[in-house]
């Protein structure tokens, strides 16, 4: 018989700028909680209303040693990178990139976007590479909304599945740590109940409304981190709908040095990864 875990953290969100200046919402990293292993940041931008030409980007910036996540709610996203990958993430749809032993990537808003403004709302995730594998050749995969499978409960509730397995289907992405990633779109009163191996880190995110996490009261930004001791765990909205982020993973459990866009076990190859990138072993974008 599975157990029923607990909350054991609430985290508040705080407000900082990225990439050209647009504005995210970051439940972590922060000084209290660095990270959640094996996820390293969770940024959610917006969601807001764009007039013509307000849209902002990533211009481009290395990474290495973990994956990315661009998950893209409302608006559109163009991403290349100096490997040659080129895709519009739309509505619905998701990059998730492998940077591996290193890449140059840029996120802008497309054309038209630019041009008409319009709802735009993304999360953007950050996912660690154990130390075997961050050297992995870099990787994308894209899939847009209509790949992405999504259950809906008989209390009206949607749950989108990224990547791991819920609710009898499976995400379309390969993942290098075994990782669960869902969208669950609350209707009022509804819930949904998750399972995670004990031993498995999991945590909620309250995209909009107020939810609750395991019995516990969760507001709007923010995020409930659970004990490990248990397998399940259940989600709601006790009151109006409500929309939240369910993450899972195993722990890599390996020593974490981070320096903005990279991250590694020690200082020494942040270092290395910082020369690497300024030499052009990680590529140039195209001009």
């Amino acid at each position: 018989m599975t157990t029923e875990r607990t909350v054991t953290r609430i985290a508040r969100p705080f407000h900082t700028h990225e990439g050209a200046g647009f504005p995210v919402r970051r439940p972590f990293p922060t000084a209290e909680l660095p990270f959640v292993d094996p996820f390293l940041m969770v940024d959610q931008v917006g969601p807001t209303e764009l007039a013509p030409g307000e849209a902002k980007g990533a211009p481009p910036h290395p990474h290495r040693g973990f994956e990315t996540i661009q998950y893209v709610l409302d608006g559109d996203v163009a991403n290349a990178d100096s490997r040659g990958h080129r895709a519009v993430v739309r509505a619905g749809g998701v990059q998730w990139l492998t940077a591996g032993s290193g890449i140059v990537h840029e996120a802008l808003p497309t054309e038209e976007f630019l041009a008409s403004g319009g709802r735009q709302h993304m999360l953007q995730i950050w996912v660690n590479l154990p130390a075997r594998l961050k050297a992995l050749p870099p990787r994308s995969q894209n899939a847009g909304a209509a790949d992405l499978p999504t259950v809906t409960t008989p209390d009206g509730t949607a749950l989108t599945v990224l990547a791991g397995s819920s609710h009898g289907v499976t995400g379309p992405f390969g993942t290098h740590t075994p990782v669960l990633v869902v969208h669950a779109r609350l209707a009022a009163g509804g819930r949904a109940e998750f399972t995670a191996p004990a031993g498995h880190n999991a945590m909620a995110y309250v995209l909009t409304g107020d939810a609750a996490v395991a019995g516990e009261p969760l507001a709007d930004g923010h995020l409930a981190v659970l004990d490990r001791d248990g397998e399940r765990f259940t989600v709601e909205a006790p009151g109006a709908a409500a929309e939240v982020l369910v993450l899972a993973g195993e722990p890599i459990g390996e020593p974490v040095a981070r320096s903005g866009p990279f991250v590694m076990n020690t200082a020494a190859e942040l270092r290395q990864a910082e020369k690497d990138f300024a030499n052009g072993l990680m590529g140039r974008m195209p001009v």
